[in-house]
């Protein structure tokens, strides 16, 4: 995955705008691959979905936590991408108290399937999900790429969470800094 450049998407968004009366004050935003990775450099991690178990308790607080650290490395961002609508996605935001880390809701799996990373969980309700990954993209390109082991549609249950925490990649950020140097 390496050197790959990022498919040109366009995620449906949620903006807050005072200007809406009410109690939804949000307006529908378009924002584009290229809106979000142009002359920057990200992390980007993907996961199953909103407030499952491990997605919730333990990889998006541990980016959350880690922040500050991914932006003293050079990361302009760090952002979560999840096969769940706008709606899911601030929801499940304002339940864990997320402030630094952004979020790109790839609802209709748009994203996902051209990255190669959807995958069917429908034996457990979910439907088509994102397999767990994590990348380094600088200017739309991928950098580095994390993916876990043993990506599957044949309805194990297997979750692993090891190369995609933010530890993992904040250990290649050092050590790649360190090489430059």
């Amino acid at each position: 995955m390496q050197g790959r450049k990022l498919p040109d998407v366009t995620f449906k968004t949620r903006v807050r705008d005072e200007t809406i009366a009410g109690d939804n004050p949000f307006r529908w935003q378009d924002v584009t691959t290229a809106d979000v990775f142009k002359g920057r450099r990200v992390v980007v991690f993907s996961l199953p979905g909103a407030f499952t178990p491990t997605c919730s308790n333990e990889q998006l607080p541990a980016f959350e936590r880690l922040y500050d650290e991914f932006k003293a490395e050079g990361i302009d961002e760090v952002i979560c991408v999840t096969v769940n609508d706008a709606f899911v996605v601030y929801q499940w935001s304002r339940h864990l108290g997320c402030t630094k880390v952004k979020f790109l809701p790839d609802g209709s799996a748009k994203f996902t399937r051209l990255m190669g990373m959807l995958i069917n969980k429908e034996h457990l309700g979910f439907g088509y999900r994102s397999w767990r990954y994590a990348m380094v993209v600088d200017d739309g390109v991928v950098e580095q790429w994390f993916e876990e082991p043993g990506i599957n549609d044949a309805g194990l249950d297997d979750d692993p969470y090891t190369v995609t925490n933010p530890e993992v990649i904040l250990d290649y950020l050092r050590q790649s800094k360190r090489a430059a140097a």
